[in-house]
């Protein structure tokens, strides 16, 4: 009989449960986040994974990387939109509003429709993201308008940043997991 799920599509596994790799993963997990949020609550039943997506994922986070909050959510929202995975597309749109992003702007962005920003960074970080999710070509102008703007650093943090989201979003769209899930307390 298959198990109850408790996330989505998702039956976590209690901790006493789990077996002593995915325990270790786990904690490997919440030293490096602090707590097991959205898809690490799927993640964490991979070990393995879970030993190197917490760190990577937990690069993210505020005032560990190069993107100001505004440019990170613009470019979460459009991945997370493009893969209509339902519950971090409206966690971060929250965020994004939060974080001082206009409305309209943020529903642009997950709409679908064309934007533009006043400021230099984020219009980068919002033509970046719309240019990768859509898998189109990187013109020249673009790349040299990225770099100029954002540099080397901010480049890739904008690309491994959608990365980390685009599994994210895949992650959470495959398990079904609604806006607003809370799944097993931690």
């Amino acid at each position: 009989m298959p198990e109850t799920p408790t996330f989505g599509r998702y039956a976590e596994i209690p901790f006493e449960e789990m077996s002593p790799e995915q325990q270790e993963g786990y904690r490997a997990m919440i030293e490096s986040r602090g707590r097991l949020p959205g898809p690490t609550k799927i993640w964490v039943h991979n070990p393995r994974l879970a030993k190197v997506a917490g760190p990577f994922g937990a690069h993210f986070q505020p005032g560990r990387y190069s993107l100001s909050e505004r440019e990170r959510e613009i470019a979460v929202c459009v991945i997370t939109s493009h893969w209509r995975s339902a519950y971090p597309t409206a966690a971060h749109e929250r965020i994004a509003k939060t974080a001082g992003l206009p409305a309209a702007k943020v529903e642009a962005i997950l709409a679908g429709l064309p934007t533009a920003f006043d400021d230099a960074r984020e219009q980068v970080v919002y033509e970046m993201a719309v240019v990768l999710s859509a898998g189109r070509w990187v013109s020249r102008g673009m790349h040299d308008r990225a770099v100029a703007v954002l540099g080397h650093v901010g480049v890739t943090d904008v690309i491994t940043l959608m990365g980390h989201y685009t599994s994210v979003a895949m992650t959470l769209a495959f398990y079904d997991v609604p806006d607003g899930a809370t799944g097993m307390a931690r």
